[in-house]
């Protein structure tokens, strides 16, 4: 005996919908997360390793291969944080402010992310 409903039997869609998609989407982005903290990581051990100061990370930074890869981390950071905190939201906080909490903080991570990012261009176009 199935436990769906004939219309979800039809369109093979479980309770939620989106479910799987968000599961894999978690999975996809902690992988490139890992990735690419892992180079952030290790690229500035190096860099304090050889005694770097301010400026020379600037000059680090300003490489258009380096600051690439930095978005890249920013953007995948973010989205993947976006992800687990609105899962976190969506289990424990009931009623009104599980809408208002899923909405702010949609806007709180894409703000840091958009800050984050306008950084690093600054930084790699020398503004």
């Amino acid at each position: 005996m199935s436990r769906e409903t004939p219309l979800g039997r039809v369109l093979g869609l479980g309770s939620a919908k989106d479910g799987t998609e968000h599961f894999w989407a978690q999975r996809v982005s902690s992988v490139a997360v890992a990735g690419l903290g892992l180079w952030f990581v290790i690229a500035l051990g190096m860099l304090v390793a050889q005694g770097a100061a301010y400026t020379d990370v600037l000059e680090w930074l300003a490489s258009p291969l380096r600051a690439a890869a930095m978005l890249a981390f920013i953007v995948t950071l973010a989205y993947h944080s976006t992800l687990g905190v609105q899962v976190v939201i969506e289990d424990y906080v009931h009623g009104a402010p599980k809408v208002v909490a899923l909405i702010l903080q949609r806007f709180v991570h894409i703000g840091a992310a958009l800050a984050a990012c306008v950084a690093v261009l600054r930084i790699m176009l020398g503004a």
